[in-house]
């Protein structure tokens, strides 16, 4: 089975494009891969729960729902620092999911330890 990372921008502004990370990654990890993503820019007001509940993506399950899945099925969120400071999003905002803080180095570790690399 292959390691592979996901990468995403997309953010609140478009639901459906955001939620499609989700939906990819879980459809990746139930197939047996090891999937991680990595959400960067408007991706990251993603981490905040009250936004996740307010998406609803045209043609798939709320952006909460597939983003818990993820998390069930064991699939690694990793959230840009700079990218979640400048838009507010706080420590708090991350706990509640086995998320970790990203950081460019991160990003390049990332990459480095991926058979593939997907960026949605």
């Amino acid at each position: 089975m292959a390691k592979i990372f996901m990468k995403s921008s997309w953010g609140s502004d478009d639901p459906t494009r955001a939620a499609m990370v989700f939906g990819h990654s879980a459809a990746l990890a139930k197939a047996g891969h090891e999937v991680r993503i990595f959400l960067l820019g408007e991706g990251s007001v993603l981490a905040r729960k009250s936004i996740r509940d307010q998406l609803f993506p045209v043609g798939w399950p709320a952006l909460a729902e597939q983003w818990q899945q993820c998390v069930d099925l064991g699939v690694a969120i990793e959230v840009c620092d700079a990218c979640r400071i400048a838009r507010g999003i706080s420590d708090d905002d991350l706990a509640g999911f086995s998320s970790t803080i990203g950081s460019p180095a991160t990003l390049v570790a990332g990459i480095e330890w991926a058979d593939k690399i997907i960026a949605e």
